[in-house]
C-alpha cells in the first residue's frame, strides 16, 4: 500500500477522478420519497425528502458523490419552487419535509434567496422543515429563511468526523471549530441542527472507523446538535475508487454500523439514525442481512437498542 501522505488531494485531484453526470432537468427535482421518521417528540411520523436538482456544490469533498445529479450553471430564479411544488402534488400528507440540495441550501448559486418567499408559502402546512448546508455558510441568511417560514426550520451539517488528519483530508475546507460555531449559532437562534457523521471513511481501519465514529457522536452532541445521522461510506465518484485500488478505503462492514448505531442511542443524548441506503453492499451475509436491517430500522424508529442478531459470520 502506498503511503496515503503521498497523495495531494484537491478539488482539481477530486474532479479528475470523476465519470459523466446524470441527465437532469432544472424544472424537476432528481428524486423523492417518504419515509418515516422518529421526531424530536418521540412519534414516528411519515417524512417526506425532495431531492432538489441544482448547481453543483462549491465544495468538492472527497467523499461526496451527489454531483452526479447537479447542474453546471446556475438555474433560473422559479425553479426551485417550481421543483417543490410539482415533488409535493405527489408526496401525500406526511407532517415533515426534507428539502435536500446536493449542497447546500444557503449558497446562493444553488437555490437563490429570491425564491425563500414562495417556497416558504409552498411548504407552510408542514411541522418542520430540513434543508441541509455548509458549516462555513452558517450565518443571517438561515435567518431570513426561518422568519419566513411558519413550520420550525431544522438544518443539518456535514460533520463527517472527528479525526483531524482524516477531516483535513477529505477536502471539507472546515474544522471541527466551524462545526461547533454553526451549531452554537443555530442553537442561540432556537434552530435545531444536526449531524451527518461517516463511519470509515478512507485511511482508517475497520476498528478505526468504529472508534473515530464514536467520537464524532460524541462530539456532536456536545457541542449541541439535536440529532446524528451515520452513513456507511462507500465507492461512486471515482475518487473513492481510486482509494480503494491504492488500498486507502474499503467500505464498512453492516456490524460496524450496527455497532456505532447501538453506542449513539445508548448516549441518550439525542436522536442517532443508521443510514440505511444500499445497506446491502455493506453485507457480505445473505442469511442476516434482512434480520440485520430489520434490526436497524427498528433501532432507528424506536430509538431503543434490541437484541442482537446471531449468525454464523459473527463467530
Amino acid at each position: 500500500m502506498n503511503d496515503p501522505q503521498d497523495l495531494i488531494i484537491s478539488d482539481k485531484w477530486i474532479v479528475s477522478k470523476r465519470g459523466d453526470k446524470n441527465p437532469v432537468d432544472p424544472r424537476r427535482p432528481y428524486a423523492w420519497f417518504v419515509e418515516k421518521e422518529r421526531t424530536t417528540t418521540g412519534e414516528i411520523e411519515d417524512t417526506a425528502i425532495i431531492f432538489l436538482t441544482n448547481r453543483e456544490c462549491a465544495y468538492h469533498c472527497l467523499m461526496c458523490d451527489l454531483w452526479k445529479n447537479t447542474t453546471d450553471f446556475t438555474i433560473p430564479v422559479g425553479a426551485i419552487p417550481d421543483q417543490i411544488e410539482w415533488a409535493l402534488e405527489r408526496i401525500g400528507n406526511a407532517k415533515h419535509l426534507k428539502l435536500y440540495n446536493s449542497g447546500s441550501f444557503f449558497d446562493g448559486s444553488a437555490i437563490p434567496e429570491e425564491d425563500y418567499t414562495r417556497i416558504a408559502s409552498l411548504v407552510s402546512y408542514f411541522e418542520t422543515v430540513i434543508v441541509e448546508s455548509h458549516p462555513k455558510l452558517i450565518g443571517d441568511i438561515c435567518l431570513r429563511f426561518r422568519d419566513l417560514l411558519k413550520p420550525e426550520l431544522q438544518v443539518a451539517l456535514g460533520l463527517e468526523t472527528v479525526n483531524p488528519d482524516v477531516l483535513l483530508r477529505l477536502n471539507k475546507k472546515m474544522t471541527l471549530q466551524d462545526f461547533a460555531h454553526s451549531v452554537s449559532f443555530l442553537n442561540s437562534h432556537e434552530i435545531p441542527s444536526r449531524a451527518f457523521i461517516l463511519l470509515r471513511p478512507p485511511f482508517l481501519s475497520e476498528e478505526e472507523g468504529i472508534l473515530w465514529a464514536e467520537r464524532s457522536l460524541d462530539f456532536a452532541f456536545r457541542v449541541g446538535a439535536e440529532c446524528c445521522t451515520v452513513i456507511p461510506v462507500r465507492e461512486g465518484n471515482g475518487a473513492m475508487e481510486h482509494l480503494s485500488d491504492q488500498g486507502h478505503f474499503s467500505r464498512p462492514d453492516i456490524r460496524s454500523l450496527e455497532s456505532v448505531l447501538e453506542y449513539g442511542i445508548g448516549l441518550n443524548s439525542g436522536r442517532v439514525f443508521a443510514d440505511l441506503w444500499d445497506l446491502n453492499l455493506f453485507s457480505g451475509c445473505s442469511k442476516c442481512f434482512d434480520r440485520r436491517k430489520n434490526r436497524m430500522k427498528e433501532m432507528n424508529l424506536n430509538q431503543r437498542i434490541i437484541d442482537t442478531v446471531n449468525c454464523d459470520c459473527n463467530m
